[in-house]
């Protein structure tokens, strides 16, 4: 070999160790940073050289099957969280004490009318009926607002998620042009392939994706139904425009509520299951389908409810037109209108004294001439009968099942419960599968005493080049010195 050659082989070997060093320590920097992937430097002899070492790169050490799982787990956690915190909101607008729910707001009319029917005499206790059926009134009125304010909640969540992509979307697009430019003039992007890992995980929340690589380092994203979202220089255009409040008889069938517009076309609900999966999939199906059909049940409920005491089997006052004790909006209610009933359903101001009515009226008769006689407790002892009696509910929204109407109380209260005992079961597991998950990744990053045991290692390569050049260097002085 030439001192030449020596020299060379020397200089590259040192070339090697201090990029060595560089790459540790950045790898010891950034231990902590997330979506950080640890460095290796790849090295290649210099056959065609006479010797020496040659850097082939920089490799970023990942699982890309792990960190393609980690990204499907995220999109389950935003579906599961968002759909467990909906159900949560749901069984507290139900009632999660006795106090608050709508079985002992029943409860306490029933107990009312059984009161009144054993004193129909007593202004006391028909006051008390006039104040628990408005009490029951106004429960089942909160219960559609809380629907009606979780869609409208959800569909501002589309909105922003909507946004949330589109700017990731951008940013993926932004980095893959960088990266390409970057790797053509043979500079490391390891760190610009970071910030790409970190925005597409931020999609990844949003809905559930698949990376494909493409030529000159890109990548192509796509959901697992086959939506193309970024594959070249532009990402798809995503579009969505949030109602300014929705009501129980808007949805997405009729136009009245908006859906995602795709690259200018408007999706339908077939179209739409390609997004399902994160928290947008989710916030969709909480809009247009949970809550719609919990509204179904309590509008159903409100339903049965009224018609129990508008019969005029129950009050001979009444005719088949008139509303009995509950009313739809100090109206008479209409099977065609069923939906949203729950949000309008009333007590009748003829039997209260504070809107000009008269407490007689809940003793002798909605529509009655006259107070009668004020013993006569019939008509009360009918009514605590209706709401106790086993009949099937007139709404097709419920089985026709025959139960009482406090089983029916009961069993919507029961079925938010179990929807949400369900949903946070969803969220824990899919949370814990993700944290384990993340626990891998993690494991494949940084290891703080592995990168001192390589730093060591490249202290004594560079002093073992650096004795090989002053040797080659000792040596060309003698030959000078000889000269």
């Amino acid at each position: 070999m030439s001192i030449s050659s020596a020299i060379s082989n020397a200089v590259s070997g040192l070339t090697a160790a201090s990029r060595g060093t560089e790459i540790v320590s950045s790898n010891i920097a950034n231990a902590l940073t997330p979506g950080y992937a640890r460095r290796e430097l790849d090295l290649s002899s210099r056959l065609s050289q006479h010797g020496g070492v040659g850097i082939d790169g920089v490799s970023r050490i990942f699982t890309a099957g792990l960190v393609a799982d980690n990204r499907l787990a995220l999109a389950e956690v935003g579906s599961s969280r968002t759909a467990a915190a909906f159900h949560a909101a749901m069984e507290q607008a139900f009632g999660t004490t006795e106090a608050s729910s709508l079985g002992q707001n029943l409860a306490d009319f029933e107990s009312a009318l059984a009161s009144a029917a054993s004193r129909p005499d007593s202004d006391v206790r028909l006051a008390g009926v006039l104040d628990t059926a408005t009490a029951l009134a106004k429960k089942i009125n909160h219960i559609s607002a809380t629907i009606q304010a979780q869609r409208g909640k959800a569909d501002q969540a589309i909105e922003n998620d909507v946004s949330r992509l589109n700017d990731a979307l951008q940013q993926v697009a932004k980095l893959n042009d960088q990266i390409v430019t970057l790797t053509a003039q043979g500079k490391d992007a390891s760190s610009l392939i970071d910030a790409r890992q970190a925005a597409t995980d931020e999609i990844a929340d949003i809905l559930p994706i698949k990376e494909v690589p493409r030529e000159n380092g890109r990548i192509a994203l796509f959901t697992p139904a086959g939506a193309i979202l970024l594959d070249g220089t532009e990402p798809a255009r995503i579009e969505f425009d949030a109602s300014s409040g929705i009501t129980a008889g808007m949805s997405l069938a009729d136009g009245t509520l908006s859906t995602v517009i795709f690259n200018g076309k408007p999706l339908g609900d077939a179209q739409l299951a390609m997004f399902e999966g994160g928290s947008l999939g989710a916030n969709f199906a909480i809009r247009d389908q949970i809550a719609s059909g919990y509204q179904q049940q309590i509008d159903a409920f409100a339903r049965d409810l009224y018609d129990r005491l508008s019969d005029p089997a129950i009050d001979p006052s009444l005719n088949a037109a008139s509303h009995g004790l509950f009313t739809d909006a100090q109206g008479a209610f209409d099977p065609a209108q069923e939906a949203g009933f729950a949000s309008r359903i009333a007590v009748t101001s003829l039997a209260n004294p504070d809107a000009g009515g008269e407490l007689w009226r809940i003793r002798a008769g909605i529509n009655a001439s006259s107070a009668g006689n004020s013993g006569e407790s019939a008509l009360l002892d009918r009514l605590g009968a209706a709401l106790s009696a086993a009949r099937p509910p007139a709404s097709g929204s419920l089985s026709d099942t025959p139960r009482s109407l406090q089983t029916l109380s009961a069993e919507l209260s029961s079925g938010a419960a179990t929807n949400r005992i369900r949903s946070d079961a969803a969220a824990m597991q899919g949370s814990s599968r993700q944290s384990g998950l993340q626990a891998a990744l993690l494991a494949e990053g940084v290891d703080s005493d592995r990168e001192m045991e390589n730093l060591l290692s490249l202290e004594r390569a560079y002093a073992a080049n650096a004795k090989v050049f002053q040797a080659a260097n000792d040596m060309l002085d003698a030959i000078l010195r000889l000269t």
